[in-house]
């Protein structure tokens, strides 16, 4: 049982800090997955607190990067159509050359969406497709920091 419990903490650990540029793969909550399979080896020192607190900053680091792209493209003056455009984009991106998609996608979908509410403005328009991508690359760096701690804790538990 503990080999399959290491084996299952690693894997989770990685697929975790994949997860953090890969959307399809919820990075925080694989990686607090880890750490609650490693916290049934031997020897593991995590108690219940500080697995409770991870779990908090999981749920934190989770919605932080569903509202941030949101809340920031309001802030700069996007529009209903900035919002719509950046979110299509980001689904479009899931699907060309996910990567490099998933940081086009959402600039253009943004920009698109505000060029299209209104036309005239495209200094607006840039400037909430870059908030688009600023809350993307944000979002991204905060996750890769959490499941970077949490897989260094997992992999400290194991040795």
């Amino acid at each position: 049982m503990e080999i399959f419990l290491s084996i299952l903490a690693i894997l989770l650990s990685l697929a975790g800090v994949a997860g953090c540029i890969i959307p399809m793969l919820p990075g925080p909550p694989l990686g607090w997955l880890a750490m609650l399979a490693a916290r049934f080896l031997p020897g593991c020192d995590f108690s219940g607190t500080a697995l409770a607190l991870w779990g908090a900053i999981t749920l934190a680091v989770t919605l932080l990067d569903y509202w941030l792209p949101v809340e920031l493209t309001r802030r700069l003056g996007g529009s209903r159509s900035g919002v719509a455009g950046a979110t299509v984009g980001v689904i479009a991106g899931l699907f060309i050359l996910p990567p490099l998609g998933l940081i086009v996608c959402p600039f253009l979908g943004a920009l698109l969406g505000e060029l299209l509410n209104d036309r005239r403005d495209s200094a607006t328009a840039f400037r909430v497709a870059m908030g688009s991508l600023a809350a993307f690359v944000a979002g991204t760096g905060v996750k890769l920091i959490v499941c970077g701690a949490m897989c260094w804790h997992v992999a400290r538990a194991l040795w």
